[in-house]
């Protein structure tokens, strides 16, 4: 039943209310009790000296008992609501107008007649003697012998006012403050529901989002300008959460699937040279003694080539995934590009010779300087050099360009071969992706072309590639201009 933010206001509303009912009724009762004891003392607080001096009580000095009698009765036919009392200098009441069997005090607290006759504030109130707790407004005077003491509201003004209280204007009254204050119940019930419907439709919203368990999303806010409050705004903030998640999680989807494949791939480019390593070490334990000498040597190199292709690759699995976790921050310096393009051009100059490779560099208009990483760009130029010898047919050429742009210089890799057909370009930079190898003697493991686009995404390049118009591939990258 409480389970609802609506369902815990508005018991909270209704316990409210019943409080602010109960106290303003009591305050409202008091404060009206109070008003009609001043105002009924204020009216007739001369009330007890007008009695002595109309009925001419004190004679000689001394209380006329015999008018004292007469006082009593008149006045309780013309006015039954007040009680008159003869009491003494101490306090004790010596005669009354009152019904004899109903009187409970022998005394009367002085101290409230003794602030009346000082002028105190109104209301005062004094002993009742026809109780032992009750005090109520009264008027007084002195007599030779003590006081004239007249209680206001006696013992039939209470009979009156009871009845009052069971009258029509009364009754209309408590039915009025009801009805008001259940209208004030039910407008505060209608507010909250108001205040919380949209608490409620966001709460759907995230339920239904973890039941579909983080992949599906229906937006809270169905115009993002229409942000106006609290509750808006939380709306608004879990709509991108949402969708982070949703992106985030179909992220670690695809890297997962990623994964396993990177991981059967693995294996099966391990498993091959090593069976054929193996399988070579094995014939060589059988059939030394009967293989000749020339036959031993070329299964030798076999088995080395192959377990040096082992070594490679395990290295670049651990380069790559060093790169991939971040392990190696690039250490950027002022570099020269221009030099250190020739330095990879010299060193790989041999190897394009024998391969009938013309490795040139079409000399750049400038000589830029470049922030970057000595060694992670002579290992990107590096690796696109090889490969685009490796992709060029003898008597073709790699051109190495390099050009300055707006704050950056482009470097770029052109070969001469066959290019790369169109499927195979969004995944030409994945781990272990060999669609342009299909001709290859199986040399390579796939993963240079990963390593050299994750060392350039660590210098906040990125590695592009494209078909040559006259035929090839370009590979390029760009890094920015030193100062």
């Amino acid at each position: 039943m409480f389970q609802t933010l609506y369902a815990r206001l508005a018991t909270a509303l209704v316990v409210l209310f019943l409080i602010i009912g109960l106290m303003f009724t009591l305050i409202i009762t008091n404060i009206t009790e109070r008003h009609m004891q001043e105002v009924t003392q204020h009216f007739n607080r001369d009330l007890a000296k007008s009695i002595v001096d109309d009925r001419s009580l004190v004679n000689d000095g001394r209380i006329d008992q015999k008018a004292l009698k007469r006082t009593f009765s008149a006045y309780m036919d013309i006015n039954p609501s007040i009680e008159i009392y003869l009491l003494d200098r101490a306090g004790k009441i010596l005669a009354f107008s009152a019904d004899p069997g109903k009187v409970k005090r022998q005394h009367v607290d002085l101290q409230p007649i003794q602030d009346f006759l000082d002028g105190e504030v109104f209301p005062l109130l004094g002993d009742d003697p026809r109780s032992h707790d009750r005090r109520k407004a009264f008027s007084a005077t002195r007599v030779p012998t003590g006081y004239i003491y007249v209680v206001l509201r006696g013992e039939q003004y209470d009979s009156a006012q009871q009845a009052v209280k069971e009258s029509y204007a009364l009754r209309l009254g408590g039915w009025a403050l009801v009805g008001s204050l259940g209208f004030g119940l039910l407008a505060g019930l209608l507010l909250f529901h108001l205040l919380t419907r949209r608490l409620q439709r966001l709460s759907d919203v995230m339920l239904n989002f973890q039941r579909s368990d983080f992949t599906q999303h229906r937006n809270y806010t169905k115009e993002r300008s229409r942000v106006s409050d609290e509750v808006d705004r939380l709306g608004a903030t879990f709509d991108e959460m949402a969708e982070r998640i949703i992106d985030q999680w179909g992220e670690l989807k695809t890297q997962d699937r990623l994964r396993r494949e990177l991981v059967a791939q693995v294996s099966h480019d391990l498993r091959t040279p090593l069976a054929a390593l193996h399988g070579y070490l094995e014939t060589l334990g059988m059939k030394l003694e009967e293989l000749s000498q020339k036959d031993r040597e070329e299964y030798i190199d076999i088995a080395l080539r192959h377990s040096d292709r082992l070594r490679q690759m395990v290295e670049e699995l651990f380069e790559l995934a060093s790169l991939e976790a971040q392990d190696r921050e690039p250490v950027s310096e002022s570099t020269a590009i221009a030099e250190l393009m020739h330095d990879v051009v010299q060193k790989i100059h041999l190897r394009a010779q024998q391969a009938g490779i013309d490795l040139r560099i079409e000399p750049p208009a400038s000589f830029p300087m470049v922030m970057a990483d000595i060694a992670m760009t002579e290992r990107v130029l590096d690796n696109l050099i090889s490969n685009a010898i490796d992709h060029t047919p003898r008597g073709g050429q790699v051109v190495l360009r390099l050009e300055q742009g707006e704050g950056n210089a482009m470097i770029s890799v052109a070969d001469s071969g066959a290019g790369i057909p169109e499927q195979d370009l969004p995944n030409i930079f994945q781990p272990f992706y060999r669609g342009v190898d299909a001709a290859r003697d199986g040399s390579h493991a796939g993963l240079g072309l990963a390593i050299a686009n994750r060392m350039v995404k660590l210098q906040s390049g990125q590695l592009e590639v494209t078909n040559g118009v006259d035929g090839g591939a370009v590979f390029s990258f760009v890094l920015p201009l030193a100062g």
